[in-house]
């Protein structure tokens, strides 16, 4: 099998938050990430795809459809928008990086042929990278 790795940027933003804590209890277990006004960063998708290249085309993935599977299913509802308002999927939760993902992940699975998807990275700035490879048994 072979691997594919294809990278996506967008930006988002976010404020980590329980809205049934005080703003103190929010500020120890969040810090500065639970600003009231947000705070917002500029993420990396990794989106990572595997298989037997094609007999025909030789290829794994086409680009262009993975490129518009990603824009269709993850660029056009996180790019520019506040996780914990505009995201639909993402109201009433902590939008975490980890959540996020997770989220990414459903979004993806269901739009690739089964088996494609083995990995998504989101790297949320220089030092803070997460990954899920789904809650399948061939992935746990």
């Amino acid at each position: 099998m072979i691997e594919v790795h294809r990278i996506y940027r967008f930006c988002a933003s976010h404020v980590l938050a329980r809205e049934d804590w005080s703003r103190e209890k929010n500020q120890e277990q969040f810090g500065s990430a639970s600003n009231p006004s947000g705070h917002g960063h500029n993420y990396r998708l990794t989106v990572v795809v595997g298989g037997m290249p094609d007999s025909e085309t030789g290829r794994v993935v086409d680009f262009d459809h993975l490129d518009s599977m990603v824009n269709q299913h993850v660029l056009k509802v996180y790019d520019h928008k506040n996780m914990n308002k505009d995201v639909p999927t993402l109201r009433g939760s902590i939008p975490t990086l980890e959540v996020a993902l997770r989220d990414i992940w459903d979004r993806m699975e269901d739009a690739l042929p089964e088996g494609r998807l083995l990995e998504v990275r989101l790297q949320q700035d220089e030092f803070t990278v997460a990954v899920y490879r789904g809650a399948h048994p061939r992935n746990v």
